[in-house]
């Protein structure tokens, strides 16, 4: 039986960051500077900056450290958008992709099913938690393996009667799949928010106008660099797009960690958990694909 640590409802509260957290930034960035061949005095600056941004904020959770760092990263190397070439040919795999399994999605017995299990296989696609991965090994497994938690039985329940959805996306080449699921659910009134400017490979305007979101979704931005969804970075009118949803779909461990502490009955959590600090924050074996409401599991 799954169990999940939350802070008490309403409180908006987050966990402080865990010291694994610090060692994947710090393996995220040694990884592009190489990329971008940054000198060693580049890269000392960086991380004496490192050092001191975690420890004069380690009351922050993870999300908001990674913006202060990715701030820094572009402005010390000049790449404001450093996984940009990543985020091109994930989107150009994933629509490939798309092209192939959406007959089989309407093909399925259960296309709902098989469209949720892909849009969480998607979410593997993440530089901030993996140097390389394996899109379709992802969606072989993700096909045939149960989920950890899993409240899909609740979340079909639950997008029959809302009237507005919110889905807050994650990850370029994700989208993809994420797009997939949305028309699936066949819903006429879903809202997909991406971040406000460029953070890691997290999906921006410029990913959702590439694979037509729009077609089916309206699109709006979070109006924040931050690689989550924590409300109180964001713009004043995404602030009411959340307000205003009956249902919210958020995806991914970086909303998942923005979020879960607010206990929203509202919001259900559709992620692979990519590292330990999650599998162990929600009880479950890291690799393991997951779709779950808070309060359930309660």
């Amino acid at each position: 039986m799954s169990t999940l640590t939350t802070e008490p409802a309403g409180t908006n509260a987050v966990k402080p960051i865990d010291e694994r957290c610090l060692q994947c930034f710090l393996r995220t960035y040694n990884r592009l500077f190489d990329k971008f061949e940054v000198k060693q005095k580049t890269r000392d600056r960086f991380f004496g900056f490192f050092d001191i941004a975690w420890k004069q904020n380690a009351h922050l959770p993870a999300p908001q450290i990674q913006q202060l760092l990715n701030a820094e990263f572009g402005r010390l190397v000049g790449q404001g958008d450093p996984f940009f070439t990543e985020k091109k040919e994930n989107n150009a795999i994933a629509l490939e992709l798309y092209k192939i399994i959406k007959p089989q999605v309407q093909l399925s017995s259960d296309s709902f099913l098989m469209a949720l299990r892909l849009a969480i296989a998607g979410n593997v696609m993440d530089y901030g938690a993996h140097s390389s991965f394996d899109i379709n090994e992802t969606i072989d497994k993700a096909l045939k393996t149960s989920f950890a938690i899993d409240h899909s039985v609740e979340l079909k329940s639950r997008i029959s009667t809302a009237k507005n959805i919110l889905y807050l996306g994650d990850n370029a080449g994700e989208i993809v799949f994420d797009k997939l699921f949305i028309e699936t659910m066949m819903h006429n009134h879903v809202t997909f928010a991406v971040r406000g400017k460029p953070i890691l490979n997290d999906v921006t305007l410029e990913d959702a106008e590439t694979v037509c979101m729009s077609l089916v979704a309206d699109v709006v931005s979070n109006g924040s660099g931050n690689p989550s969804t924590v409300l109180s970075s964001c713009s004043v009118d995404f602030y009411e797009e959340f307000r205003k949803a009956d249902l919210i779909i958020s995806k991914g461990q970086g909303n998942l960690e923005g979020l879960i502490d607010l206990n929203d009955n509202r919001i259900f959590f559709l992620l692979m958990a990519k590292c330990d600090v999650i599998a162990e924050r929600l009880g479950v074996e890291k690799g393991s694909f997951n779709v779950f409401n808070p309060q359930k599991m309660q």
